[in-house]
């Protein structure tokens, strides 16, 4: 829609931007945040050329909220918020040889010479991290996130046996405070090893090296991204505090030799080129070697070598003026569509199909760009025989016969049979099980696959007709230890209204909503009898979450489930309806760091939220108080740069 700020830009202009801007956000939440892509980065790049080329011609369609403004998705709830101190940025890409010939030629006028000097050095396709280390400890790692905040995943990183936790100090000087910017990946041999093994064990194999790693290093139990053989390679600085160096490094490739001085690894394919036949040069000389090198790469990247030169040159918004990535072309083939089946619990994103026109019978290009997930680029229209069939969503999942639902501006349709889905049901007992929903100790993945599989489970509420000899019976399950899970599970049956809510696992509904949910109606029948007008009245539950939650709730199936785990003395207190915000700590934000002397960390969270508190897990402007405990970390410290009052 046209507002004041748009006016004069034409209606098709808008909403194709609108749409570009939605759809990258969703692919952005989907790469950074989930681990699962659902389009390659072939696909992904166009769509962000597109939406670039329409804010150039139109610039006020560049919303400050534009993918293009920023850098990837949101941090997980589930790891601590790292403010990165210097922004962890893109870099832009090239996809020819005249594109890499205008980032040449910009920087030669910019800086007024007739060449450039670049280091130079293969794209590595891992997960971007950066590492403090102070006085040569490795102290915090955390991923690169949306570029300004990311993922404290230090325990994680520190399984990786390549990452030093300590730095050498016998050539060089240690920095008083370092940061190192690199990558987290994993070798091709290791890749190779690790699907063998899953694959032995009838379990999931994993598309590529990149989202394995990925997922290995964003694991919440550091024995599981140690059992991954994750490795690093660095290739860049943030912060650093040189202390007693007389001279630091002035250019690119002097900052990699003094990495690598200090043991870290660093590539040893890279070098210095100069001008434009230097680079051009090294891209095919690498490219030649792709297949040879030990890890993935999508690309090379060029740096501007004199850090005094890449200083003049600055940044853009998202991506530095002295960089570019230049990438490898995507790799493409023709093939017939045999069938557009459903896959699992998200179903096909019908509007691609659809924008696509993809039939069954049709002959397609299909590309596999970056070694990923392969995709339809287009149809060739010429090869279609008379005869196709066109895609159409099916209403009831194939699965469990769910309703099949698709919320509004969303691109995905889903089986709303969240509680009893055959092939949703490993993660949603995986998620109920969890330490914020219902907090089932030792019920994990191993034995959630195995208790799936026998078709023991098929639902949360099967959990708790378990007996020990039962379990017992399952690989890697002492009598003690199926003893432990009985015991957790009978535990469990004594929660609280929200914990409840939360573990059910309803799209949308993180902890703080399922509080403000329980906060809100007391009771669960109240809930479950809401319709969306008032749900709509609860704070922070907008039309998108409300039709979410009612969707949920009208599902025969899930209902069911939900009387069933009542039936099986699943309990919590229930209060009278709390419609307004109450409480001496209403407005106000606080931040949580160090051991307090009383209480558990969510202890001290719930009191807060009972007198109408939040808890973030960064210190900001916004920040009201940070209670520090003993041993508290880097928040205190920024508590102090920001002047924010300390408790």
């Amino acid at each position: 829609m046209a507002n004041a700020a748009t006016a004069g830009v034409p209606r098709r202009a808008a909403e194709r931007a609108a749409k570009l801007r939605a759809a990258l956000e969703e692919h952005n939440y989907r790469y950074y945040v989930l681990d699962a892509p659902s389009i390659d980065d072939a696909e992904y790049d166009a769509l962000f050329r597109e939406l670039q080329a329409l804010e150039r011609e139109h610039p006020a369609l560049a919303t400050a909220d534009s993918p293009t403004q920023r850098v990837g998705g949101a941090p997980a709830a589930e790891f601590e918020a790292v403010p990165h101190r210097v922004p962890m940025l893109s870099l832009n890409n090239a996809f020819t040889a005249e594109e890499a010939g205008a980032f040449d030629r910009r920087a030669r006028e910019a800086l007024g010479v007739d060449s450039v000097a670049y280091a130079v050095e293969p794209k590595f396709d891992g997960l971007a991290v950066g590492l403090v280390y102070e006085a040569g400890l490795f102290t915090l790692g955390a991923t690169r996130g949306d570029g300004y905040v990311g993922e404290n995943v230090t325990a994680n990183l520190r399984t990786i046996k390549a990452l030093p936790l300590k730095l050498a100090a016998a050539q060089v000087p240690v920095p008083r405070y370092l940061e190192v910017r690199g990558e987290v990946l994993m070798l091709k041999r290791d890749f190779e090893r690790l699907n063998a093994a899953q694959a032995a064990k009838g379990e999931r194999t994993f598309v590529n090296p990149r989202n394995a790693a990925a997922g290995g290093l964003r694991q919440l139990d550091p024995k599981m991204t140690a059992g991954r053989k994750l490795t690093f390679f660095a290739h860049g600085v943030g912060e650093v505090d040189w202390g007693a160096h007389k001279r630091p490094p002035q250019t690119q490739a002097a900052i990699l030799d003094f990495l690598e001085a200090l043991r870290l690894p660093v590539a040893r394919e890279r070098t210095v080129v100069h001008g434009l036949d230097g680079l051009l040069g090294y891209y095919r000389s690498i490219g030649a070697k792709r297949d040879a090198l030990p890890f993935q790469i999508d690309g090379v990247v060029y740096k501007v070598d004199a850090l005094a030169q890449q200083a003049a040159l600055g940044f853009v918004s998202r991506a530095p003026r002295f960089a570019l990535a230049h990438k490898f072309p995507a790799e493409e083939m023709a093939t017939e569509v045999l069938g557009i089946d459903v896959t699992n619990a998200t179903l096909h994103n019908e509007d691609e199909v659809r924008r696509k026109d993809v039939r069954v019978g049709d002959t397609v290009i299909v590309r596999r760009a970056g070694d990923v997930i392969p995709e339809v680029v287009r149809v060739l229209v010429e090869k279609r025989p008379k005869v196709t069939r066109e895609f159409v969503m099916p209403r009831k999942c194939p699965e469990c016969g769910s309703a099949v639902v698709r919320l509004p501006d969303e691109a995905i349709a889903r089986c709303s049979g969240g509680l009893v889905c055959p092939a949703q049901v490993k993660q949603a007992l995986l998620h109920f099980a969890g330490r914020r929903a219902m907090d089932i100790e030792g019920l994990g993945d191993k034995l959630v696959d195995q208790l799936v599989d026998a078709k023991i489970v098929r639902t949360p509420a099967d959990l708790y007709k378990l007996g020990m000899a039962a379990l017992a019976e399952f690989e890697r399950m002492a009598e003690k230890s199926a003893a432990n899970v009985v015991a957790a599970i009978a535990k469990s049956r004594k929660t609280t209204l929200s914990r409840f809510i939360f573990a059910l696992g309803i799209r949308h509904v993180g902890e703080t909503t399922a509080k403000d949910l329980a906060r809100h109606f007391g009771k669960l029948d109240a809930l479950l009898a809401a319709d969306e007008p008032a749900l709509l009245e609860v704070p922070e539950v907008g039309p998108v979450l409300a039709q979410s939650l009612r969707q949920f709730f009208t599902e025969a199936h899930n209902r069911e489930v939900i009387a069933q785990l009542r039936a099986a003395g699943v309990e919590w207190p229930e209060t009278s309806p709390q419609r307004k915000a109450a409480g001496k700590l209403a407005g106000l934000t606080f931040v949580l760091t160090g051991s307090l002397p009383t209480l558990a960390r969510e202890d001290a969270k719930q009191l807060i939220e009972e007198q109408g508190g939040k808890v973030a897990g960064s210190v900001s402007k916004k920040t009201s108080y940070v209670v520090a405990g003993d041993d508290p970390g880097s928040k205190l410290d920024r508590a102090g740069e920001l002047g924010v009052p300390v408790i």
